[in-house]
């Protein structure tokens, strides 16, 4: 346990924040480099990615669901899963053939109802997901940790989409297009209570890194902000 314990300190104290990519308002980490840093660090670490026992393929599918993918990491005696769905840029998972779905885009500043496109999933939007899930995976000791911080809170439905073709897009520009309103963080609602559930199974993290995941969901108060800051402080 003591042996477990130092390790996730040691890797969760690496800082990555140079190493990381945006996209789409989402952080990426290079598996390149949190593979290399956790090498340095814990030499005996190693990975597998965990295939279909029916198909021996690298890759998990359903007709209804789309694809999944799965890796497996041990480090220190202690081995994890992690797994992760074969998605777009717009994180819509990817099926075997393309399909259609309805959106809302901001159009000459009013939102509009559009029909977009995901394309069929090739073997590189496969390798590109198994490396993704690898990396995620290698944050459960502790590396980058921070980084997947508040993605499973609750998602506002005020959220904009882009528009799905470039005229679309053209005509649009940012005095048209009006940042979405955040919804407002009321005590005794549902959404507090999945905020408190959060706030408490992550304390480690901090208040700036815990204020930062809320504030890109939440409007919060004053008194709000000094509950959250009291969840955190309390032992």
């Amino acid at each position: 346990m003591e042996k477990k314990k130092e390790t996730f300190e040691r890797l969760s104290a690496v800082n990555v924040n140079d190493k990381v990519e945006k996209k789409s308002n989402l952080t990426y980490l290079s598996w390149a480099y949190a593979w290399a840093e956790v090498k340095k660090a814990c030499p005996d670490a190693s990975y597998k990615v965990i295939t279909d026992p029916t198909t021996q393929k690298p890759y998990f599918y359903d007709d209804r669901l789309g694809y999944m993918v799965m890796t497996e990491v041990t480090i220190d005696g202690e081995t994890l899963e992690m797994w992760l769905p074969v998605m777009d840029g717009a994180n819509k998972s990817m099926m075997d053939i393309p399909y259609t779905y309805k959106g809302f885009a901001w159009i000459n500043g009013k939102k509009t109802e559009v029909e977009k496109k995901v394309d069929a999933a090739t073997m590189f939007d496969i390798n590109k997901t198994l490396m993704r899930c690898l990396t995620k995976n290698l944050a459960m000791f502790g590396l980058g940790l921070y980084i997947y911080a508040g993605e499973d809170l609750p998602e506002t439905e005020t959220k904009a989409t882009q528009a799905p073709t470039r005229a679309d897009v053209q005509s649009q520009t940012k005095q048209d297009a009006p940042e979405p309103k955040l919804e407002e963080l009321k005590k005794d609602t549902d959404n507090w209570n999945k905020v408190v559930k959060y706030v408490t199974a992550n304390k480690p993290l901090g208040i700036e890194a815990i204020g930062k995941q809320l504030n890109r969901k939440y409007k919060m108060t004053a008194a709000i902000k000094k509950e959250i800051a009291n969840l955190i402080s309390e032992k």
